[in-house]
């Protein structure tokens, strides 16, 4: 629910009411070595502490150390790998989050069509996707997949995205997000919680000023003015 938004108009329209808030480089500093660790650039983050003189932060690096090549290995599309050091690391997760589970098997499934193993990929489909046809929420994505086996030419499937590096590095985004809440760790950076939190207040902004206010907030827009 949006509430009011008056000061945070003011502020919108006129750049200058806050051009003098100050922000501490610590703070910022903190803020991109947490998106760094959280996304398992280790040597960045290596560099990046050595050039600034901050202190490394709790559990570092032994958590990305466990975290990066399991990253890594989903990244890459090596689905049985990511999910066999998952097991190792946090048992019972993909037991518990059948969801993630579900989009590490696909993701093996998918490569196995990209690779042209196509019978090899039904015989997986049949023994390791087929049981969650028994859950609803799962038909319809059991149905865009098999639906790559029907075209000689996959990428030419309307579920083409399903090949695409973005489909991987959606998966890999999960299981990293999955691995970090069960360690009882912040599943989002605080880069991404502020740009979550940003986001949101400018889209209640937008609905209070209504047509004669400010656009719809546009991310993609903001990082080219």
């Amino acid at each position: 629910m949006c509430v009011s938004f008056g000061l945070v108009a003011v502020m919108e329209l006129d750049p200058r009411n806050y051009d003098n808030i100050e922000i501490k480089d610590s703070d910022v500093r903190h803020i991109v070595l947490s998106h760094l660790v959280h996304n398992c650039f280790k040597e960045t983050a290596e560099s990046f502490i050595s050039s600034t003189g901050m202190e490394h932060p709790a559990n570092y690096p032994a958590d990305m150390d466990k975290r990066k090549p399991i990253f890594q290995f989903a990244l890459e599309g090596n689905a049985l790998k990511a999910i066999e050091l998952t097991n190792q690391l946090a048992p019972n997760l993909l037991t518990e989050n059948q969801d993630l589970h579900f989009d590490l098997l696909s993701l093996h499934f998918v490569e196995l069509v990209g690779s042209r193993k196509c019978t090899e990929a039904l015989e997986f489909a049949q023994t390791k996707l087929t049981p969650f046809g028994k859950v609803h929420k799962y038909v319809a994505k059991l149905e865009d997949f098999m639906a790559l086996l029907a075209y000689e030419e996959p990428k030419n499937s309307p579920m083409f995205h399903l090949l695409s590096m973005e489909y991987r590095q959606h998966v890999a985004d999960s299981l990293n997000r999955a691995i970090l809440a069960h360690a009882n760790l912040p599943s989002y950076s605080a880069l991404e919680k502020l740009i979550q939190q940003t986001t949101a207040v400018r889209q209640c902004l937008h609905l209070e000023l209504g047509k004669d206010g400010s656009s719809l907030f546009s991310l993609k827009a903001f990082l080219k003015s």
